[in-house]
């Protein structure tokens, strides 16, 4: 079973930066593309930016230029580096992928934007 446990999150000044991490175990974690999601309240939950494990990106318009996802195959871990945030990027965060045709999520990590 894949457990996925994701940290970095907290209050942050509008421009500020965070950097997310997702550490995965319970799989062969550079096997599976990695994705981070995110969900506001009263909102459903949206994609925020994904990876393969050619290392192909790809990311929200609503994020591209701000955001940057990553993995390091070696440590088991994918991060979101987050840079100029905004309100709106206020939201939980979770890891996401999926092994076999099972779905795995992390707990969730929350990331606020506020003066």
């Amino acid at each position: 079973q894949v457990q996925l446990v994701e940290s970095g999150g907290g209050l942050v000044q509008p421009g500020g930066s965070l950097r997310l991490s997702c550490a995965a175990s319970g799989t062969i974690f550079s096997l599976y593309n990695m994705a981070w999601y995110r969900q506001a309240p009263g909102k459903q939950r949206e994609l925020v930016a994904a990876i393969t494990t050619s290392v192909r990106t790809d990311y929200a318009d609503s994020v591209k230029g701000r955001f940057t996802i990553s993995r390091d195959n070696a440590k088991n871990t994918v991060y979101l580096q987050m840079n100029s945030l905004k309100p709106e990027d206020t939201a939980v965060y979770y890891c996401n992928t999926v092994v076999r045709g099972i779905v795995s999520w992390g707990q969730g990590t929350q990331v606020t934007v506020s003066s």
